[in-house]
């Protein structure tokens, strides 16, 4: 069994989480961006957090540093009044006036100007969406192990990691399936001045077509670094994307160090980011550790599956089904034209035949399962506690 290599299971992980910082009454905080620590920072708004993990040995150590990062903001947050805002939809607010991008200046005042022109071209809502990032890499040894010695290492890594990133974006939908939190929102969120809870008919809505997605589907060369690079910055030059960073997709891949193209190009892939996680509030810090060791176990399968051309149509479709995915009637939601159920027990079975003989494995597919079966995500309880 290929799980069985001593190395399989290894890697390094890392999150990204981002929150709104609220007022007491539950308001969209006013207050400056408080942290001194780098590793809370900001997304797009001066109020929304981003907590940033270092990456980690195991899962465990992850939400360990996730737990212990979040507790120091909360504490911070306690002594000017104010607390984090635990879900991916925002709170209540009465205008577009309350949302006020992230400021900088000095050296950093691009961020700003980036900021600016993104708020120019989305509007300042969408912004509002927050989610978490799940970061992944595997050990050199794990990889050395797989590399037919043809070539060179460095390019082979690469390869890898490319091939893994076309099956993530391809069966992406099934992790919004298992993980969506989001089927409830605030109506001032649909219009200025209005405000009550609504149910949005979606289980994610940022995963949804009501989310946070590029005006255009991108279209891009998968076929080496440097296809890849360059279909990305053609998009950049054309005036499509203002920056890569602008590239709205649910699986990214990160070269060490700097995030750039030329980084990539250079330096090689480093990590892969998959972007399409919820923030799940029926968990205290937003995200359960089995979710995150299944999304583990799901890149690993995928990892073991023959390449393909990643097509302009499959490309296309992979974005149509992960939004599909995102919506809240399960029996009404089709994958490739098949029942969303019947793809995602289809994907969860070869699952289980790939770990044949790995217990923990078997037992955290078994969980995704029963969630398909007896429609038991996350959306449903939050909809089921709450009824708006």
């Amino acid at each position: 069994m290929e799980w069985e290599n001593e190395h399989f299971f290894d890697g390094k992980f890392g999150i990204e989480r981002e929150t709104l910082r609220v007022d007491s009454e539950g308001r969209l905080a006013k207050t400056s961006h408080p942290f001194a620590n780098p590793q809370l920072s900001r997304d797009f708004c001066e109020n929304q957090l981003e907590i940033v993990t270092s990456p980690n040995d195991t899962i465990a150590q992850t939400l360990e540093e996730l737990k212990s990062l979040d507790k120091e903001a909360r504490e911070l947050l306690v002594e000017q009044g104010e607390s984090l805002w635990l879900s991916s939809n925002p709170p209540h607010f009465d205008s577009e006036d309350e949302i006020i991008h992230a400021s900088y200046s000095g050296e950093l005042a691009s961020k700003s100007k980036y900021r600016e022109l993104l708020e120019q071209k989305y509007g300042k809502k969408l912004m509002l969406y927050c989610g978490i990032h799940f970061n992944f890499s595997f050990t050199k040894e794990y990889l050395f192990d797989k590399w037919d010695k043809v070539g060179s290492f460095f390019d082979f890594k690469n390869d890898f990691y490319f091939k893994l990133m076309k099956q993530c974006f391809r069966y992406s939908w099934l992790l919004v399936l298992l993980t969506s939190a989001s089927p409830i929102y605030d109506k001032s969120f649909e219009k200025d001045g209005q405000s009550g809870l609504k149910f949005s008919g979606r289980a994610s809505m940022r995963n949804s077509d009501v989310g946070y997605w590029n005006k255009f589907i991108p279209v891009l060369n998968y076929t080496s670094v440097s296809s890849y690079v360059e279909s990305v910055s053609s998009y950049v030059l054309s005036g499509k994307l203002i920056s890569p960073g602008e590239l709205y997709l649910p699986v990214r891949l990160k070269p060490e160090g700097r995030n750039t193209l030329e980084s990539l190009k250079t330096n090689g892939i480093n990590h892969i980011e998959l972007r399409m996680f919820d923030i799940n509030p029926l968990s205290e810090i937003g995200i359960y550790e089995t979710d995150l060791k299944f999304a583990h176990m799901f890149m690993l399968y995928l990892s073991s599956l023959p390449d393909f051309e990643f097509t302009e149509q499959l490309q296309k479709t992979a974005v149509k089904n992960h939004k599909a995915a995102a919506e809240f009637d399960i029996d009404a939601i089709t994958i490739n034209g098949y029942p969303a159920k019947a793809a995602a027990m289809g994907l969860l079975d070869d699952m289980s035949w790939f770990y044949k003989g790995c217990a923990e494995a078997q037992k955290i597919i078994d969980l995704q399962k029963i969630k398909i079966s007896q429609d038991e995500r996350y959306c449903v309880k939050i909809l089921n506690q709450v009824k708006p």
